[in-house]
């Protein structure tokens, strides 16, 4: 008579598939998986990243760090036409890089016909073109001799009132 365990042993065993062929086939679904949840985090930072550096204003808070003796400094060439002349060409060579010819901003750099700047004083931007604000991405212009950036405060003192374009901050880091 033969015994009745050994057969169940055998289908059982047929029946049963061993855990790694299961496992096996799982790897690609959580790979694919961990691949698309990857890329969703990574487009919804891309975009928040490009969201905050097209909508953020300057705050202004530069203003806060120059000192008394330099906010009250005068522009030795204030109302000199050839001297805004020569400044308008600085501001072309050195300037307009980041903020334009026409000084109304590009994409995520300043205008600088914004109140803030039409409002500072010569001194406080005689400051911020020495110093800069690399927090903000202006760099220092201590290597331009002094009479050359009063020359360019000069120019920025004709320009009339502007809005920023569309793409560029609505603030100043100047």
């Amino acid at each position: 008579m033969p015994s009745s365990l050994p057969a169940a042993q055998e289908v059982s065993s047929d029946q049963r598939k061993p855990p790694q062929a299961e496992s096996r086939k799982r790897q690609p679904l959580l790979l694919s998986a961990a691949i698309i949840v990857s890329s969703l985090i990574i487009l919804a930072a891309g975009y928040s990243t490009i969201s905050f550096a097209q909508t953020r204003v300057f705050d202004g808070k530069w203003l806060h760090r120059v000192p008394d003796e330099d906010r009250a400094r005068k522009n030795p060439f204030a109302h000199n036409p050839q001297a805004a002349e020569a400044g308008h060409q600085l501001f072309l060579a050195n300037c307009a890089k980041c903020h334009a010819a026409d000084a109304n901003g590009r994409p995520n750099r300043p205008s600088l016909r914004t109140e803030r700047i039409r409002h500072a004083t010569d001194g406080e931007l005689a400051w911020m073109l020495q110093h800069g604000d690399p927090y903000q991405g202006m760099p220092q212009w201590s290597s331009l001799p002094e009479d050359q950036r009063w020359q360019i405060i000069a120019f920025l003192r004709t320009l009339p009132p502007g809005h920023p374009r569309p793409s560029s901050r609505s603030g100043s880091s100047m």
